[in-house]
């Protein structure tokens, strides 16, 4: 952690030349992060078989350099979900997480049988399978 203080304010921020830093960005990110995050707020909301995060954030969390900041979340909802729920869920992700989160709906097997430039494109690259049927934390 590196701090300094600019009047009665102080200001903290990670030090990512700390031997630390990997292993407990990667534990905050799994407990409190975006996977979290959207995770949470997608669990209650019906006909949901599966959703996954793709696109720039999934491959920056799998490492892959990028040339511009992640400006937004994309998951992938697998299913026949309820919409007005599914957008009012994720209206919550959005303000908890300070960007956009933009969805996209597909039949429940298009993973394994889609086609077409947008299954080629989501395939080839990183994805983030969300756990929505974890147990409640305590």
């Amino acid at each position: 952690m590196i701090s300094r203080r600019i009047g009665n304010t102080r200001l903290v921020r990670a030090d990512v030349s700390s031997p630390y830093y990997a292993g407990l960005a990667d534990v905050l990110v799994k407990a409190f992060g975006v996977p979290a995050v959207v995770a949470e707020v997608l669990a209650d909301v019906r006909g949901i078989n599966r959703a996954v995060i793709y696109g720039s954030w999934a491959a920056r969390h799998a490492g892959q350099a990028g040339v511009r900041p992640v400006a937004d979340i994309d998951v992938l909802v697998l299913g026949d979900p309820d919409r007005d729920q599914l957008y009012a869920a994720l209206d919550g992700a959005q303000k908890r997480l300070g960007r956009p989160v933009q969805c996209t709906i597909r039949d429940a097997d298009w993973l394994e049988h889609g086609s077409g430039s947008f299954y080629e494109t989501v395939t080839s690259r990183p994805m983030l399978e969300l756990r929505l049927n974890e147990p409640a934390k305590p």
